[in-house]
C-alpha cells in the first residue's frame, strides 16, 4: 500500500511540461503544440527508485530511463528555492542560441551552467529538463557503483597520498575546466563529488549554487558555511578564484586525515591548521597555501597542479630514469674494462 501511495505522490509530483510560455505566432504556436505532444511525459520516459538525497536544494530519487535501462539521478527543486534564473530569450550558449532547445521563458541558472559545461567529463552531465507549476525536475547521468567523498571518507577513514593526489588532480582540473568555461560552482565539498568506487573516477554534482564566473566581487555566498574563507566571514564579500581554492584547501585537509580543519567561523578567520595524524610536508605545504588568510596571496588552480604534492611520482619517475641510466653508464664501463 504505501509503495502504490509513494508511486502516485511522485507521479502527482514529476508529471510537469517542458514549456508553458506562450508565443505569438500561431503557425509557430501549432508547431509547437505538435512537438509538445510528440515528445513523452517524463513518467513515460523514466522510473523513479528511491531516495539518495535530499536537503534544502529538494530531494534527489535515483532512477532509470524506460527505453534503454540508463541510470538516472532526478532532482526535484521547488521553484521558491531556486536562487537565481536566466531568462532564455536571446541567450546564446556556445555560439548557438538557446532558443532552438526546448526550454521555458526562464530557467534555474543550474540548468544553464549545465549546459555550458556539456563537454567536460568531470560534472554529472544534464540529460533533460521538466518544469510544472511549483517546481523543476532536473535529470542527471549516474552511474554505479558510487557514493560521495563524505560517505567514503567516513568509512575509509583518512586516504592515502597517493589516492588523495589522484582524486585532488581529477578534482581541480575539472574546475580549471569549468572556470574556462565561465562557471563557478562556489560549493565545492565532499558531499558534492562523486566517486565511482570501481573505476576511481570522480565526478562534480550540485551545481544549485553555481554562478557565471565574473571579475568582480561576489557578495552572496549559499555554499557550505565551514568551506568558506574568512573574507566572507569578516567581509560578506570574495573574488571567484581564491574562495575556491580555500575551499580545496579544506577538501584537501579532509581527504588527507578524515575531517574538515575548521568548525566554527572564529576558527575560519584565525586559520590555524592542526594536523591528527602525520602527513607529508609537501601535502602540509599545499593546504597551507590554499588556507592563507590573504585571498591574493592564494595559488590559482594551476599553481596547485603544479606543486611539487602534485607532481612527486613525476619526481620519482625521474629520479628511477637517471639511477637507471647510471647504472647502465657503470654497466658499460665494466663491460668496456673487460674487453
Amino acid at each position: 500500500m504505501a509503495t502504490t501511495v509513494m508511486s502516485r505522490f511522485l507521479e502527482k509530483t514529476f508529471n510537469g511540461s517542458h514549456r508553458r510560455d506562450s508565443v505569438p505566432d500561431v503557425g509557430s504556436r501549432m508547431k509547437r503544440i505538435k512537438e509538445k505532444k510528440e515528445r513523452p511525459s517524463f513518467d513515460s520516459t523514466y522510473v523513479i527508485e528511491h531516495v539518495i538525497g535530499s536537503g534544502g536544494f529538494g530531494t534527489v530519487y535515483a532512477g532509470h530511463r524506460k527505453s534503454d535501462g540508463a541510470l538516472v539521478a532526478i532532482k526535484h527543486v521547488q521553484k521558491n528555492r531556486v536562487m537565481e534564473w536566466m531568462e532564455t530569450s536571446g541567450l546564446r550558449l556556445n555560439d548557438a542560441s538557446l532558443d532552438t532547445l526546448d526550454l521555458p521563458s526562464r530557467i534555474p541558472m543550474e540548468i544553464y551552467l549545465l549546459y555550458k559545461l556539456a563537454h567536460l567529463s568531470g560534472i554529472a552531465h544534464l540529460l533533460d529538463f521538466y518544469e510544472k507549476q511549483d517546481s523543476c525536475v532536473i535529470v542527471l547521468e549516474r552511474f554505479s557503483p558510487c557514493k560521495d567523498l563524505f560517505d567514503h571518507i567516513t568509512e575509509q577513514g583518512a586516504l592515502d597520498e597517493a589516492t588523495v593526489r589522484d582524486y585532488f588532480r581529477q578534482i581541480v582540473t575539472t574546475m580549471r575546466d569549468m572556470h574556462e568555461a565561465g562557471v563557478v560552482h562556489r560549493d565545492i565539498k565532499d558531499e558534492n563529488i562523486l566517486l565511482n568506487t570501481a573505476t576511481g573516477q570522480l565526478k562534480i554534482i550540485d551545481f544549485g549554487s553555481g554562478a557565471e564566473l565574473k571579475d568582480t566581487p561576489y557578495t552572496t555566498f549559499e555554499g557550505t558555511r565551514v568551506y568558506s574563507p574568512p573574507e566572507w566571514i569578516e567581509k560578506r564579500s570574495y573574488q571567484a578564484v581564491p574562495a575556491a581554492v580555500w575551499s580545496l584547501g579544506v577538501l584537501l585537509y579532509d581527504m588527507i586525515t578524515g575531517d574538515i580543519p575548521f568548525e566554527r567561523d572564529d576558527q575560519i578567520v584565525r586559520g590555524r591548521i592542526n594536523y591528527r595524524i602525520h602527513v607529508s610536508a609537501e601535502v602540509r605545504d599545499l593546504i597551507g597555501s590554499c588556507l592563507t588568510y590573504d585571498p591574493a596571496q592564494r595559488p590559482t588552480l594551476n599553481d596547485i597542479l603544479q606543486h611539487p604534492f602534485m607532481n612527486i611520482h613525476k619526481q620519482n619517475s625521474s629520479q628511477s630514469c637517471i639511477l637507471n641510466l647510471d647504472g647502465l653508464t657503470t654497466a658499460l664501463t665494466e663491460s668496456t674494462e673487460a674487453l
